[in-house]
């Protein structure tokens, strides 16, 4: 098992659970966050710290396509340890439906 990042970190992209994380394992796209799967140790500890509530773990029903996504591109973005600034407008889109279809951006972020 692993966790997984889902939709609701596209555009939310708070960033706590990354200083929570023993393992770094989180990676940094332009408009959102993923998990290295294959990095993950599943001790749940980002989960809570989620303010979107974007982070599952990957046994819960209909999370295949995350753990997919969060494999591919786990491997092509960079690494990032340290909390950065969320976007501005990163309150505004908490709940916002079909983010995946309307905002993702395959880019990667800075890193760090």
């Amino acid at each position: 098992m692993t966790y997984v990042v889902t939709d609701n970190c596209i555009r939310c992209k708070y960033m706590d659970c990354v200083e929570v994380c023993p393992v770094d394992c989180f990676y940094e796209g332009e408009n959102m966050l993923v998990i290295n799967p294959n990095e993950c140790i599943d001790c749940g500890v980002c989960e809570p710290e989620c303010p979107a509530e974007a982070i599952l773990p990957d046994t819960e029903n209909g999370l295949e396509k995350w753990l997919e996504l969060n494999t591919k591109y786990s491997a092509e973005w960079p690494n990032i340890t340290v909390k950065g600034e969320a976007p501005a407008d990163a309150d505004d889109m908490k709940g916002v439906e079909n983010k995946l279809e309307q905002f993702f951006s395959p880019e990667p972020g800075s890193g760090n």
